[in-house]
This record gives structure tokens, sequence and C-alpha cells, in this order.
């Protein structure tokens, strides 16, 4: 039997990460200790898209992992995982991998191929170094002039629920007056 027939049937002709039906094929679980089947997950070509392009990829459609996280399948779990902690600086991510249970062997193989997502990985930090998380309060730490807003924020003014620009370490989102606006890191502090 081929390693596509016998996902066909484990996974009921559908995508074993969002339910799918169209479009599936053989993904290979890349640093899997095993192979054959048992080193493969059946996906859409949506889910692979999303995979191989992490920069193009809709965070919202990962939504889906909160059912298959929960695959009794490792290589669906270790697959689950990687995407989870890729963009676990979302928030709600965190929140999947916080409940997500994975045996000692399938965590090692999990981390195992996020280690290299991890080297370039960006890391937002404010004014003095302080690590910047999605979520966060930060406190400006200058005025401000708001391009476009015709407003300046005043030093000292406090953002709450920041939201980190995924592709560059020098941006974070946040609201201030009434307003979505993109702030340099450079110019806020956390606060505790």
């Amino acid at each position: 039997m081929s390693i596509e027939t016998e996902l066909q049937t484990r996974s009921e002709s559908k995508c074993e990460l969002c339910g799918a039906t169209d479009n599936l094929g053989v993904y290979d679980v890349p640093a899997s200790p095993g192979e054959g089947a048992d080193a493969s997950v059946l996906i859409c070509e949506t889910c692979l898209n999303q995979i191989e392009n992490p920069d193009d990829a809709d965070i919202n459609h990962w939504r889906c992992l909160n059912d298959s996280m929960w695959s009794q399948v490792p290589a669906v779990q270790v697959v689950a995982w990687r995407i989870l902690d890729r963009f676990k600086g979302e928030g709600w991510p965190q929140d999947l991998l916080d409940m997500m249970y994975l045996e000692d062997d399938v965590r090692a193989w999990a981390e195992a191929g996020a280690e290299n997502a991890e080297a370039d990985a960006v890391v937002h930090r404010d004014s003095n170094g302080a690590v910047l998380e999605a979520g966060d309060t930060v406190t400006l730490i200058k005025d401000l002039n708001v391009k476009g807003g015709g407003f300046t924020a005043k030093r000292g003014t406090a953002v709450r629920g920041i939201r980190l620009v995924a592709d560059n370490a020098e941006h974070i989102e946040g609201r201030v007056s009434g307003q979505q606006i993109v702030i340099l890191t450079q110019f806020v502090k956390k606060s505790n």
C-alpha cells in the first residue's frame, strides 16, 4: 500500500489540519525520526502554501488547529505544534500551545524542526532592550507626531494590547487616541 493510500485511509480523505477535501497531497514532516506514513500528513494545497510561505500566511486559517491539534497521530501533532509556535506572538496560538500535550519523543521531534525557524525569528525589543510580546502594554518615551493622524501622541501615553509587526523587529502597532498606529520600538518602554 502506498503512503498516500495509507494517509487517505487514516484521514478519511480529508486534510489532517483543516478538514478540506480538495487538492490533497502528502507532506513529509521535516526532521522526522521515522519514515513512511508515520512521518507524513495528508494536507490540502491551502495548508501546504501557508506552511511553505509563512510570510504570506493567513493567521486566521490556522484557527482550524484548535481541533486538529488533538489528533492521535504524532505527525499531525508535530505540524500543529510547529505552526502554533511560529505564530505564538499573535496571542491565541499561545493559548492553544499552553493547552496542547505532547509525549516527550513527539515534543523533541516538533522542537527539532522548529529550531531553524527560531534562528530567523523576529524579536521585538523596547528602548531598554526588554523583549516585547503581543498584548503587552508600553509607554511612549517621547512625543510622537502621528503622520496622517493630525495629532501628537504625548510622552507617557500608555499603549495597551500592542500587536507585533511580524516581519519588522522595529515596528509595533497600537491604539492611541482611538487610532491604530505603527510605533517604532525605540520610542517605547515596556510597562510592568
